[in-house]
Order: structure tokens, then sequence, then C-alpha cells
């Protein structure tokens, strides 16, 4: 029993409940003393210690029963010896018109035989019910069962034997006995199938690890992410693009009137003799145009793709975006950017430049972008880096970056490796970061958040 209620709290865990090891303990300690014996009281000493408001009580009724039991379960009755040997003979001949295996399930309801144990454990194999566990699914998984009990023909064959038992000239009375029986025994069959199915998806939910909550993930290292994690987290991108969008909106309406402008505060007063009557201000420009290059390799994937969903996601506020991936080479993603899901994009590049931990090659890919691009770095431009800076020993060509970083506005590189790391092995970017006007260290979510909202900020 105690390890029936342990499995019944973590399943309420993972169904959303908030129950401490210090309530699990009162649970244990209220069992102890109402005992188990009267249900009510079980139940009720349960209740009152794990669930701590009204929007828990429908999830503690729906679970507490499919780990305790049902109470007034439908009873299965077998048909019993009341039967004389001239009825028993026409049903006897009713049945054998049936194939065997219909007749067997006929059989079995008409003598009130559940399903056994072992019949369950192969259902539930056959159908998939021991990989459930999501809520949701519950009777559909039920109507699985069912369907592969062909109870649909069951029910066809129930009528079909009323009408047989008539025809061979069973009385009226005997007739419904066996029709009601046979419907009874039937429902307390899909009972038994269904309880049996919320059980198995309860004690899925109860041995499935907690869910990590969203605050967690936020903060958890790139490199430790996991392709689940990634799922969770692009949809986070959406919520926090949308908390980014609300700060700028009020830095814009804060900084709008910008800085004053002297000069063009003197020409609009020179009719008032000199006399500044009416204030000028420079406009801040805060729409910044971006040239973005994200390492996409094995190490990287995650980070960029995160970087690209957010400043995609807040284009309203950005004046133009050229996204660039690379790896061994540059290829310039914005075109399959354009009206797609980050993610999806990401994968069609990844496509044509497939990852690896050992091929990364940024000088070669600052050669592509020198040769091809170069046009789209300019006084106007915040030139920005997604990469690790490690570069597999090739030739960084700093003076190629030198080059592109002068022509624009500001050069910012974000890296999730921390600063002790630079210099190490095949790192360059201790080489690089003496040209970057800042450099942002993000490890998680959290940080890369951080890190656009300070880009937007400074433009």
């Amino acid at each position: 029993m105690e390890e029936r209620i342990v499995q019944f709290i973590s399943a309420l865990r993972s169904a959303g409940l908030r129950i401490s090891l210090a309530e699990t303990e009162d649970a244990f300690q209220a069992v102890e003393r109402m005992g188990v014996s009267d249900r009510n009281s079980f139940r009720l000493s349960l209740r009152a210690t794990l669930v701590k408001d009204q929007e828990g009580l429908p999830v503690f009724d729906e679970l507490f029963p499919l780990f305790f039991g049902a109470a007034g379960q439908p009873p299965m009755l077998p048909l019993g010896d009341e039967m004389s040997p001239e009825e028993a003979e026409i049903l006897a001949q009713a049945l054998r018109q049936f194939s065997e295996r219909l007749r067997q399930t006929l059989e079995r309801l008409l003598q009130g035989e559940r399903l056994s144990a072992e019949e369950l454990e192969r259902l539930a194999r056959l159908v998939g019910l021991n990989q459930a566990d999501d809520w949701r699914y519950r009777e559909w998984m039920t109507q699985r069962m069912l369907k592969a009990l062909r109870f649909s023909e069951v029910r066809r064959a129930m009528a079909e034997l009323a009408a047989l038992l008539a025809e061979l000239g069973m009385n009226r009375q005997r007739l419904d006995q066996v029709r009601n029986l046979l419907q009874a025994n039937q429902r307390a069959l899909e009972e038994q199938v269904r309880q049996f199915t919320g059980q198995r998806i309860a004690q899925n939910t109860a041995h499935r690890p907690p869910q990590e909550s969203a605050a967690d993930l936020l903060n958890r290292h790139f490199g430790a992410l996991s392709e689940r994690d990634m799922e969770r987290l692009r949809g986070e991108v959406r919520r926090l693009a949308a908390i980014l969008r609300t700060r700028v909106a009020l830095r814009q309406k804060k900084a709008k009137s910008g800085q004053l402008d002297a000069k063009a505060t003197l020409r609009a007063n020179l009719k008032h003799g000199g006399v500044p009557m009416q204030i000028k201000h420079r406009q801040r420009a805060l729409k910044p145009r971006l040239v973005v290059l994200c390492d996409v390799s094995t190490s990287m994937r995650f980070c960029s793709e995160l970087m690209l969903s957010l400043l995609y996601a807040l284009q309203d506020l950005v004046h133009k975006t050229f996204a660039f991936a690379f790896i061994d080479h540059l290829e310039y993603i914005s075109p399959d950017l354009s009206g797609r899901e980050v993610s999806a994009a990401v994968a069609r590049v990844l496509e044509r430049m497939p990852s690896g931990y050992y091929n990364t090659d940024l000088g070669a890919s600052l050669d592509d972008f020198t040769h091809t691009h170069l046009e789209m770095a300019d006084s106007r431009t915040t030139f920005i880096i997604v990469s690790d800076g490690r570069n597999n020993y090739n030739d960084p060509r700093l003076e190629l970056f030198r080059a592109i970083v002068r022509r624009c506005r500001r050069a910012i590189w974000i890296n999730p490796e921390a600063p002790a790391l630079w210099g190490t092995g095949d790192s360059d970017m201790h080489r690089y970061a003496l040209e970057c006007d800042d450099i942002l260290q993000v490890n998680s979510l959290a940080d890369l958040t951080l890190a656009v909202d300070r880009l937007l900020n400074r433009q």
C-alpha cells in the first residue's frame, strides 16, 4: 500500500499538483491514524493532506479510483443454473452458429468472466498502452483496447444471438434474462478495460520524470539541452520576444525626445534673436540594421537557432536583419527564414551544409562574406557574430575581420564559452576579442534574451 500511495502522489505531481515532502509525510501519518479499511476515510485523509485548493480536486478525484479501485464497480454475473435442459440446449445450438472466437467471447459474457491480468497485459502491449503517459489519450487508448477485443463484432453477435434464441423457441422471459445479462456483463467488461487503461496511464505518469519548469529550462546550459528541451524553448522564445518588445516600446516612449541638437536649436531661434524659445532634439536611431553570422555546427546549433528565433520574432524593432550561417563556408539564410519557423529554416540550411564537431572554419566564412556581401556592412550596421571562436586551427583571417568591423557602427560577439577558455586549444577568441566593441557571454536562453535586450538598448 505504501508503494501505491507513493505512485499516486507522483501521478498527482505529474498532473500539475504541487506536493511537498512535508505534505507527503502528513499524508502517510493521516493514513496511519485513519487506516485503510474504510475507503471513504482513507480517501478523505489523502485529499485533506495532498490537495491545496479547489482546482486540484478534479485531478485528485480522477486519479484516486485508478490507484485504489473504484467504489461500486459494476459486477459481472453468471447466467446460473436456473435454465431447464431444453433452454440450455437451445442456447448451445444458437452459440454453435458463431465462429469459435465469437462463441468464446459470448460464453465468457454468459459466465460473467473478467479479462485476466495476462490478457490485459497482452492487449496493452498490442495497442502501445505501456508508452502512454498523457491523460488526453485515455479514452482513445480505451477504444483501441476495445477495438482489439473486437467489441463492435461482439455487440452485433449479441443481437444475432437474441434473434436466434427467439427463432429456436426460447420463451420471452428467459430471452430477456439472457439479453440483459449479456448487455450488463459487456458494459462491466468495458469498464474493466477503461479502468485498466486509466491505471496504466496513471502508473506511466507516476514513473515519468517530473517535467522541468520553464524557469529552470531557460537557465540550462546550451550544451545540456536535448531536442525535447529545444521544442519547449522554441515556444518560450515567442513569450520572451513579447516581453522584450514591451520593454523596448517603453524605452522608446521615455527617450522619444532624443538628445539636444544645439545647431538645430540655434537655427530655429534666429528669428527670436538667438534666444532659445524653441528647443530641437536629435531623433534617436531606434531601429538598428543587423548583420548576423551564426555558427550552426554541432556545438553551436542550439545557441544560434535561438538567437535567430529571437531576432526574427523582433523584426518590427529592427530596420533590417541580414542573417548568415556558417560552418566551413558561409550561407546567406535570410531567404530561408522568410515566412518559416527558424528551426525549420536551420534544418533546411543544414541539409546544404551538414554540421560536425571538427569542420568549423570562421576564417573561410569571413572570406566569403568579404567577397560576396561586404556592401551590407556600413556605418549603420551592427555586426554580430554568434560563435564560440573555435576555428579548428584554420587561419582566423583576422585582417578580414578587422576590415569588416571598421566598416560597421558596432561589432558584438556572442559566445557561450567562459573567458577562461578563450585561447585554449583551437580557440582564436582572444584574438577576435581585441577587435570587438562588446563581447556577451551567454550560456542559456535567459542569458541570450538579456544579450538581445542589451543589444537593442544600445542602438
